[in-house]
């Protein structure tokens, strides 16, 4: 019977259909699933695999090297083959630092066979200890250790003749300094293993120490030696370092300095001798001094003071001398035409005081029958007159004068190829008052670095140049030599305010405070300071600190000499401390250098 309308059918006819749609997403489901799981199947393998990989590039690349000298030091032992240390010479070629030939002993414990006899044989070549180095044989825990160092050649080669087996020795050599105590601060010295500590020989250490080598021979796992050819690395020793010091001139300064020491007892006497053209450091001395072949290494305080090379750690204020910088700044703005620079002609008043923010700043020549009056710039030179500076400084404006002090790079290091130089001290625009302003002009309140003097001494009378100070000419080596050349670093003023003041500094020299620096048929220019020392932020009495910054020839400056003598004892007046050993220094360049009197 056919039915009468779909309402029976359809129960039977939708639970059919539902059935065949289950059975399909059941099977969509079921090959979804597998495909995922042969996805993360295929994901695990190619991780592995990549993770395989990397190990494999980790320990056959990046790696290798290290691991085959781990390899191949289980199957061999070293024998170093130290690379000798590379000489430090001065401009000319004389040797300052060199390597004498001195070996190092070492004994490998496991590879020696009669241990009684070895101990003995050592003891008896080398002043040791028979029972103690028998006991260390027998009882060491290391694969091997150094026995002696330094030793001769002659105890080597004694010890060739025993032939011992397990004990071998290679090239330990010992620094030498030929001059001793010269330039004993800017050399440096090195540790006990040869690597630069101090002054040059750390700065260039990179340069000086080289290469070491080694000859590996074949031993087995205890260190015994077997059958088998070794293997050679040979060493590449350092390279030379030149340095731009002139022997000549840097005994000259030595010897200068050591005069002053000895006549008035100051805690220190200093001289630099730069070449005002490239900034080449000439000389550098400082007495006392110490002798590089017997570093005091036991005396940590003694050691660290000696090896200082305060010309260019230590900072001071300069004083008069620093009125080089304030004639230079005035003369510059006198020429560009601003109307706050004092002119050439111009006459400061003879007060012998000025009075800014309570402060009062006085000449040192303070009575009124004095030396001087009214002035002009030259004679306030001449007359080293505080009150004139303080004039220029108040005149020129705290923006303009910082401006030169920044050009003359105070507050900043020179950048000189030497560690620990000091920034010196410059306080900061923004909190200068009229009265430092003042004092800054005549070489207070401001402190700064023998070296940054001396560089901004050169700038001022060589035309306006500033260059990077060097104690470095060149690197040496077998294939030749790498020139440190001349790296100009600025201007800060003019060769017209430049030729000018060098001008007034000759006349200081001529006929004022610079008078003992004077040199018959010489053309010297230069500049005195006397400054009292501060301590605990007051004035301390009887301290003081005397100078000269002079220069030759005046019409073009060839040499600069800075001489600093720290609380001199008796006459402390920098015109008579420090300009006549200036002038010693002087005289020496002359006969060192052949450098005849100007004809006129």
């Amino acid at each position: 019977m056919r039915p009468r309308s779909g309402l029976r059918a359809g129960p039977f006819f939708l639970f059919g259909e539902g059935k065949v749609i289950r059975k399909s997403v059941q099977g969509v489901y079921s090959a979804t699933l597998l495909r995922k799981r042969l996805f993360a199947a295929f994901a695990a393998v190619a991780f592995l695999f990549l993770a395989v990989c990397t190990r494999f590039f980790y320990v056959q690349i990046l790696s290798g090297e290290r691991l085959r000298g781990l390899a191949l030091g289980q199957w061999t032992r070293e024998i170093p083959v130290t690379a000798s240390r590379g000489d430090i010479v001065d401009a000319s070629g004389v040797l300052l630092a060199g390597s004498a030939a001195a070996y190092a002993v070492y004994v490998r414990p496991n590879a020696v066979r009669d241990k009684p006899h070895t101990a003995a044989a050592l003891a008896e070549l080398f002043g040791l200890s028979e029972a103690e180095l028998l006991t260390r044989l027998l009882t060491a825990r290391v694969s091997e250790f150094a026995l002696v160092r330094r030793a001769d050649k002659e105890a080597v080669l004694r010890l060739e003749a025993y032939d011992l087996p397990g004990v071998y020795y290679a090239r330990d050599d010992v620094r030498v300094y030929p001059f001793g105590s010269t330039l004993s601060r800017v050399i440096g010295f090195t540790s006990s293993d040869g690597v630069g500590l101090t002054g040059i020989e750390k700065y260039y250490d990179k340069y000086l120490r080289g290469q070491d080598g080694e000859i590996a021979r074949p031993a087995d796992l205890v260190g015994a030696e077997v059958e088998g050819d070794p293997a050679y690395y040979p060493a590449e020793d350092g390279l030379t370092v030149q340095l731009t010091v002139d022997c000549a001139i840097q005994a000259a300064a030595e010897g200068a300095m050591e005069r002053v020491y000895a006549q008035y007892s100051p805690v220190s006497a200093q001289c630099i001798v730069l070449d005002p053209d490239t900034f080449d450091v000439l000389a550098m001395a400082e007495s006392p001094s110490f002798d590089l072949n017997d570093v005091p290494r036991g005396d940590a305080d003694l050691l660290a003071d000696l090896s200082r090379n305060d010309l260019v750690s230590d900072i001071y204020e300069p004083g008069s001398t620093f009125k080089i910088v304030t004639a230079a700044a005035n003369i510059e703005e006198h020429l560009r035409g601003n109307p706050n620079a004092f002119s050439l002609t111009h006459v400061f008043s003879g007060s012998r005081t000025r009075t800014v923010d309570g402060t009062t700043v006085r000449c040192w020549s303070s009575h009124e029958n004095g030396r001087h009056a009214n002035q002009t710039l030259a004679e306030a030179l001449n007359n080293s007159c505080n009150p004139c500076f303080t004039d220029i400084a108040l005149s020129l404006g705290t923006e303009t004068f910082y401006d030169y002090l920044e050009k003359f790079r105070f507050g900043s290091v020179t950048g000189i190829d030497f560690s620990g130089e000091a920034q010196g001290m410059l306080l900061p625009e923004s909190a200068v008052r009229a009265c430092d302003l003042a004092r800054i002009g005549f070489g207070q309140t401001v402190a700064v670095t023998a070296l940054q003097l001396a560089c901004a001494g050169a700038s001022a009378v060589n035309g306006g140049y500033y260059y990077r100070p060097h104690l470095v000419r060149a690197i040496l080596s077998d294939g030749g030599r790498e020139e440190i050349g001349p790296d100009l670093l600025g201007r800060t003023v003019s060769e017209e305010a430049s030729r000018i003041l060098a001008g007034l500094l000759e006349g200081v020299v001529e006929s004022g405070s610079g008078s003992r620096a004077y040199i018959e048929g010489y053309k010297v220019g230069g500049k005195t300071g006397t400054a009292q020392k501060f301590e605990g932020g007051a004035l301390a009495q009887g301290k003081y600190v005397s100078s000269f910054l002079g220069f030759f020839p005046a019409d073009d400056p060839q040499y600069l000499v800075l001489v600093i003598v720290d609380e001199p004892q008796g006459a402390y007046y920098g015109s008579v401390v420090a300009a006549p050993a200036a002038r010693e220094v002087m005289q020496g360049i002359i006969d060192a250098r052949g450098i005849r009197p100007y004809e006129g």
